[in-house]
């Protein structure tokens, strides 16, 4: 075995996004284009010779390959050691774990999260550091210069290992580890969650449903629900992760999560429903009859916490996103704490976990996480929501309308625009800042714009600046409209619009969502001359 040196030209679009490198598969099936942004990774990373590095992907198509190729160029660039989930397996909250755990360097991330799978579906590569957690932009913008101006990459000219035996193997001078891709996480979690309550829980007769969208969190939630909390066999379902997802949107939302919904309204709907996303990092959570919204779960689970062991002492504070509705700011002023509202990316929530003031972070799009590691983790929200079940003994739905009575209902929806004409996207955008001097005190159908912004956002913790995170429409009714781009898509442009409303007299509570938030919609759409800039007159979806 030796080192090639392979002489390779730059590619034009690998500036990584908010979430690592993501394109079509075909696109990285191309030749060199997989080395050269991992060559530019693997250049960028500090002190890596004889260091330890991890890498495992959610098993969508095209992973096992990837994994194969870091691994051979990850001896030629001189790493010591690689812990490798079995089969190319990790969940994106395992990665973190394992990296924090074994004091990796960092960690390859193969993933495109929530987006579809296949031959002809999305895959992606991020670069997770040492604390666990995604790699910030300075490190980020130094990876896409290095592959803007590649001309060779290293690779080891090593036969594939055998993914599927757990042990050591040698590539070069580099051991390679083969690991179980549950254990350290399993271990992590009967440190947080009071595995004897939930367990107990099941024996009662507790029923619920876990739909893992033949995603990552199959395996995670079979060795934790069923094998060692009790959880009847069948309690979840779509458990072996597919390279196509079995033809899911592994994205756990009610359009996405449509069997889960449909069980979970029907006649004979278990005690509790919940969905994980393609990496693992995303959750859903459903009570009978009635869909939990990210935004009430942060705040329900910030209000709870301190009744599973992992938080017995309290929190420091919690963080959102600033789409995510302000229902967990109303927790953190009744608890005493520190509420903090960040841009859309979990990095922000690093920075505030790493330095100790918060405790919880989440985000509306399904993401919610704690101090244990440095990303959002699907399968841990399901656990410290069975946690808080077991302790308060009430129906989930009974919590949810015991928190809205408490502390008023945010009634809230997701509009996507999906695959959008870029240049289209941009000059909406571009309208509606234009706008911002002007709307305060303009009427749109029965609300009143109080005041806007485009958000800009101060790290507390290294002071950094990050401008123009989403454009924010204040009416003096207590409502507020989000408008921004996503950069988790693979085509085109989508643009995401957030709308809330503050309902705090409780018989006002079951309202249909609809119906509320009609209003606030149509105030959006007028403001932001969506149909006119789009050509569409309805969302792609609706969440």
């Amino acid at each position: 075995m030796a080192i090639t040196r392979v002489p390779t030209t730059p590619f034009s679009d690998q500036r990584p996004g908010t979430s690592g490198l993501r394109k079509k598969v075909p696109v990285f099936r191309q030749p060199h284009y997989v080395e050269n942004f991992i060559q530019s990774i693997f250049g960028t990373v500090e002190g890596s010779r004889g260091a330890t590095l991890v890498i495992g992907g959610d098993g969508r198509f095209f992973n096992e390959t990837v994994v194969q190729t870091a691994l051979k160029m990850a001896a030629a660039n001189g790493f010591g050691r690689v812990l490798v989930g079995q089969r190319g397996l990790l969940s994106t909250p395992a990665a973190s774990c394992v990296i924090r755990k074994h004091k990796a360097i960092g960690g390859l991330v193969l993933s495109a999260s929530h987006n579809p799978g296949g031959p002809e579906g999305d895959f992606g590569i991020k670069f997770n550091m040492s604390h666990g957690g995604p790699a910030p932009e300075s490190f980020t913008e130094a990876v896409f210069k290095r592959a803007s101006a590649i001309t060779e990459y290293k690779i080891d000219d090593a036969p594939d290992i055998d993914l599927d035996r757990i042990g050591e193997i040698r590539i070069g001078d580099m051991t390679v580890e083969v690991i179980d891709p549950v254990a350290d996480y399993v271990e992590l979690m009967e440190k947080l969650i009071d595995f004897e309550k939930v367990a107990d829980l099941f024996r009662s007769g507790f029923r619920m449903r876990f739909d893992a969208l033949s995603a990552i969190t199959g395996p995670y939630a079979k060795a934790i629900l069923e094998d060692r909390l009790g959880a009847p066999a069948g309690t979840v379902v779509n458990g072996e992760p597919k390279p196509d997802f079995g033809g899911h949107h592994p994205d756990p939302n009610p359009v996405h999560a449509h069997d889960l919904m449909e069980l979970m309204y029907g006649p004979d709907a278990p005690d509790f429903g919940a969905a994980s996303d393609g990496d693992g990092d995303r959750n859903m959570i459903v009570a009978p009859g009635l869909f939990v919204t990210p935004s009430d779960s942060l705040a329900i689970l910030t209000s709870y916490a301190h009744l599973a062991p992992g938080y017995a002492e309290g929190l420091a504070g919690v963080a959102r996103s600033m789409p995510t509705s302000r229902a967990a700011d109303r927790v953190a002023a009744k608890l005493g704490i520190k509420a903090y509202e960040t841009p859309t990316g979990w990095k922000f929530f690093a920075n505030l976990l790493d330095a100790g003031l918060i405790t919880l972070c989440g985000e509306e799009s399904a993401g919610t996480g704690s101090n244990h590691i440095r990303e959002k983790d699907g399968l841990w929200a399901v656990l410290l929501w069975l946690n808080i079940l077991a302790v308060l003994k009430k129906p989930a739905d009974r919590i949810v309308r015991d928190h809205w009575a408490g502390f008023g209902r945010d009634f809230y929806t997701r509009h996507d625009y999906e695959e959008l004409e870029t240049e289209a996207a941009n000059n909406l955008m571009a309208s509606l800042r234009a706008k911002l001097g002007s709307l305060p005190g303009q009427r749109f159908g029965a609300l009143t714009v109080e005041a806007c912004d485009d958000f800009s956002y101060t790290d507390p913790v290294d002071h950094s600046v990050t401008p123009k995170q989403g454009i924010r429409i204040l009416f003096k009714e207590d409502a507020r409209a989000v408008f921004r781009l996503s950069g988790t898509g693979t085509s085109g442009a989508t643009l995401r619009v957030y709308l809330e409303r503050f309902e705090p007299d409780p018989t006002r509570h079951d309202l249909p969502v609809a119906e509320v938030l009609a209003p606030v919609i149509d105030a959006a759409n007028a403001i932001a001359e969506i149909a006119a800039f789009t050509g569409r007159d309805e969302p792609s979806v609706v969440t």
